[in-house]
């Protein structure tokens, strides 16, 4: 073997060591952080920001649980009136659903019709909050019911707060108010790179919705 064949193949190895040690010293981490992890309760997880994908991460969640054979139910405010892939096969394996079927508030521009509405679908989620046979509830888009003061906070925080122990709670839409924020135990915030629709592409059956 050359001289320089060998001097290539110990500058690979130190890279290699040098790699598995910094690896090691992140497994170990890793593995510190889900031994002191040993907490078991209900999580209040909290999809907000401006970008899209937040309703589908809920559902997402809906139906990793129910896999894994848990009861779940979804509270739909504002999207009410879209044709919904979720739902249609969710509902087909058990999962509750209640939906306040008014559409966009831009489109009904009915403030009153909108918050009885809104009150209707938000008692249907306080029965479900109060179930401890419940496993898993989406409130999908609540923050415009609070944003828009068709719920009143105080009112939602109550829900959450005195729900079941165990029960996981997940929370979607834009601008979410900061004591949702401060009250849940994870929030991930999605933000906006691109948009198909700000270069004229319409929503999409079986893409969007």
């Amino acid at each position: 073997m050359s001289a320089d064949k060998q001097a290539e193949n110990q500058a690979e190895n130190h890279k290699a060591e040098r790699h598995k040690a910094r690896q090691q010293k992140v497994k170990e981490a890793v593995d510190a952080k889900i031994a002191k992890a040993q907490t078991e309760k209900g999580v209040l997880l909290v999809m907000t920001g401006n970008g899209k994908g937040k309703t589908t991460a809920g559902f997402g969640n809906i139906t990793r649980a129910v896999g894994h054979g848990k009861k779940a139910a979804v509270v739909q405010f504002i999207k009410g009136n879209w044709p919904c892939g979720e739902r249609a096969v969710l509902e087909k394996v058990g999962v509750e659903f209640h939906v306040m079927a008014t559409g966009f508030t831009w489109e009904t521009q009915d403030r009153e019709k909108d918050t009885l509405a809104a009150l209707s679908a938000w008692e249907a989620a306080e029965t479900l909050l109060s179930d401890d046979t419940i496993d898993i509830v989406l409130l999908d888009e609540l923050t415009y019911m609070v944003s828009y003061h068709y719920l009143d906070l105080d009112r939602v925080l109550t829900a959450i707060k005195n729900r079941p122990p165990m029960q996981h709670v997940i929370v979607t839409g834009r601008a979410c108010h900061r004591a949702i924020l401060e009250l849940a135990d994870t929030v991930s915030e999605v933000q906006p790179i691109k948009h198909a629709f700000e270069s004229g592409v319409k929503a999409q059956l079986g893409f969007d919705y």
